[in-house]
């Protein structure tokens, strides 16, 4: 898979526009762990899940040794149920949390990874 800086932070031509961004795709895997964990969940308890989104967030900064990282990822999920068996917000959390503690790659990383679920649009 060819990597590139994203053309945001580094212009054309010095960087690939089709490239993959490898800070880009870190937030994305992390994002996509906790979306597959939370369908999963979701699915257990019987809900249905006609829509998931997340704008997903890194934040770069310098860790506690001084070096520059990406401290912070916080997912911004936002889920539509369908059928009659709609969960609570509380439920719904519920199930975030579980899938934070459920994935793999949350689990591998010191990053602070954070998730505030958009409520009430359901």
């Amino acid at each position: 898979m060819p990597a590139s800086s994203s053309p945001h932070v580094v212009p054309l031509p010095l960087s690939m526009e089709a490239a993959v961004d490898p800070e880009e795709a870190f937030v994305a895997s992390l994002a996509s762990c906790h979306m597959l964990w939370f369908l999963s969940i979701a699915a257990k308890q019987g809900f249905v899940v006609d829509v998931y989104r997340d704008a997903a967030i890194g934040t770069m900064g310098k860790n506690g040794q001084g070096k520059l990282a990406i401290t912070t990822i916080t997912l911004y999920p936002e889920i539509r149920f369908g059928g009659v068996n709609q969960p609570g917000d509380g439920q719904i959390i519920a199930m975030h949390h579980e899938a934070h503690e459920e994935c793999f790659i949350a689990s591998s990383v010191k990053t602070d990874v954070r998730c505030e679920p958009l409520l009430g649009k359901r």
